[in-house]
Order: C-alpha cells, then sequence, then structure tokens
C-alpha cells in the first residue's frame, strides 16, 4: 500500500456558481450558523480567513466521526477562477496523515455549477486507511450548502 494517495470527487449542483462560491469563501460565518450540527465555530487565527496565509480554526460538533478540531492554512485563492486550496497544519487528522492538502474549484454549468474536491495526502504509516471519510464529509457539506442556498433563494 502506497503512503502518498489522491481522493477526487465531482458534485453537480443546483446554485449558480458565484453565489456558491461566495458562501464557500464566507463558510467562517456561515457554516456555524447553518450546519451547527456539523461545526462548533470557526475562528480566524491569522489573516483575514481568506486570503492565502490565513489560518483558520475549526472546531467540529460533538459526535463527529472526522475529528474535534483542525487548523487550516489557506495556501491559495483565485476568486475570478473560483479555487482555493488548503492544508491541514494542526489537529487530530495530522495523528493518520503527515500532509493533507485539499483543492475546491467551482465551475459554472448552465444555470448551475459543479464543485470539484480533490485531497492530496501522506499517511503517517502503511496501514491507515484513506481518509474516504473525509471525502463522505466534504461531499455531504457540498450538498449542504447546495440546500442551503437554494432555500435563500
Amino acid at each position: 500500500m502506497a503512503l502518498r494517495g489522491k481522493l477526487e470527487v465531482d458534485i453537480e449542483l443546483k446554485s449558480n456558481a458565484d453565489k456558491y462560491w461566495q458562501t464557500i469563501r464566507d463558510s467562517t460565518t456561515i457554516f456555524p450558523k447553518a450546519f451547527p450540527h456539523d461545526y462548533k465555530s470557526i475562528d480566524v487565527l491569522e489573516g483575514d480567513g481568506k486570503a492565502p496565509g490565513s489560518v483558520r480554526h475549526f472546531h467540529y460538533a460533538e459526535g463527529s466521526q472526522l475529528a474535534k478540531s483542525s487548523k487550516e492554512r489557506i495556501e491559495a485563492a483565485d476568486d475570478e477562477k473560483k479555487i482555493v486550496t488548503y492544508s491541514i497544519v494542526e489537529g487530530d487528522l495530522l495523528q493518520y496523515y503527515t500532509k493533507f492538502l485539499g483543492h475546491i474549484a467551482v465551475i459554472p454549468i448552465g444555470e448551475g455549477c459543479e464543485v470539484k474536491w480533490t485531497a492530496e495526502y501522506v499517511k503517517t504509516k502503511h496501514d491507515i486507511p484513506d481518509p474516504t471519510i473525509v471525502k463522505d464529509f466534504a461531499v455531504k457539506n457540498f450538498l449542504e450548502v447546495d440546500d442551503y442556498i437554494q432555500t435563500l433563494a
């Protein structure tokens, strides 16, 4: 089994790409309010929470299978192209993965959009499973964001 790996998922959504992107970019404020079952809070520790170099601390809700908390640094962001790259720099996931880098891209498709999520990771040891639980959580969140936007329309 390889230590390095990559997971990818593409999800077609109903929401307008601009609205969807804006909601993702405003996740620090929106997610704990709209999705308290997943997020207790998201705190900006460095930067503005959106620009490269910004660090955010995620506190996940009780019962999270994923992690209790994590800190992520925004590595790159392009609002025009609707792409963001982040890395996990502290937290429970790093017990299992020495590197975890996520990429999110929002692509307009007609009236809706598609979200492409990719994770690149390096396991701490060979018998650690691929982070499919993280992928499943991301997919659930992307679908919930779509539903949230639809309720605002």
